[in-house]
């Protein structure tokens, strides 16, 4: 079993450099899927309310049998929910439905900046960290003018910025920003869902040449960039395959060239934070 390396977040929270998304794993299979995973050796399990399956992910977590505190649980607030007592309302059912009293880490799922709720979601989430209910507050899709916003209107930032990225959309500027910030980015849809980055002849060759699968390249790309990726696959072999990244190094040339693959309208569904809003 592989357990990934880990990093210290700026509140304290140690997080592994590799996490197992969860999105669209519901029901008995989805419980199979994140106990398998979590048995593969992942320890961050990343889910949300929006994606109705926090309960799947919390029974899995007690199927697994893995201490509590060996694991980091991750959650996110929906858009509709951005209101003080909404979020408070929304984080403990968020809690009732896995099973759980407190998520190591919990997220707003977007900004809606046009609802301009975001900071008084913010608020609230570090009100329930002081309370217990979240040890860790992050976001979603923020931008760098929305990081801003939450430290001037509350004196604190985020642990994390989980974004989209993945060759296609490299995100230099957003990953530079949240460095600035001293927040740890991560990535949704690291391998391009859908895309045909995997068939890149810069990434096959770099599997070739590494004797790896281009997954396994494409997640090794995030981690040495810094990024925090969160792959999911309900397949057990896929899944070992997933944490099996921190015993080769791509070189300077091979990660500029996955670089290169990056395109300004590289969003898998234009899901741009300026304008698009979930709820």
């Amino acid at each position: 079993m592989t357990l990934a390396p880990t990093l210290t977040l700026h509140d304290g929270l140690v997080l592994p450099a590799v996490g197992f998304g969860t999105y669209p794993l519901r029901g008995a299979p989805g419980v199979e899927a994140v106990a398998a995973a979590i048995a593969s050796g992942y320890r961050l399990v990343d889910t949300a309310y929006n994606y109705e399956n926090e309960g799947a992910v919390g029974a899995a977590v007690r199927a697994a049998g893995v201490p509590r505190d060996e694991l980091v649980l991750s959650s996110k607030l929906p858009g509709r929910y951005h209101r003080h007592d909404d979020a408070v309302t929304a984080v403990h059912e968020s809690l009732y439905r896995a099973g759980l009293d407190h998520w190591d880490l919990y997220l707003i799922h977007w900004p809606n900046p046009s609802q301009g709720h975001y900071v008084e979601a913010f608020a609230t989430l570090l009100e329930l960290r002081d309370q217990g209910l979240v040890r860790s507050v992050g976001v979603s899709n923020f931008l760098p003018e929305h990081l801003t916003a939450l430290r001037e209107q509350t004196g604190e930032l985020p642990s994390v910025n989980q974004v989209e990225l993945h060759p296609r959309f490299v995100q230099a500027d957003q990953r530079a920003a949240d460095a600035s910030f001293g927040v740890v980015t991560q990535a949704w849809s690291p391998l391009g869902r859908g895309s045909t980055v995997l068939d890149e002849p810069v990434v096959t060759a770099a599997a070739h040449a590494h004797d790896r699968t281009p997954g396994q390249v494409v997640l090794r790309w995030h981690v040495q960039l810094g990024v925090v990726p969160l792959p999911k696959s309900g397949d057990r072999d896929r899944q070992r395959e997933n944490l099996a990244l921190f015993d080769f190094e791509l070189s300077d040339d091979e990660m500029a060239a996955i670089s290169a693959l990056s395109r300004p309208d590289g969003r898998i569904q234009d899901q741009d934070p300026a304008v698009y809003e979930e709820f």
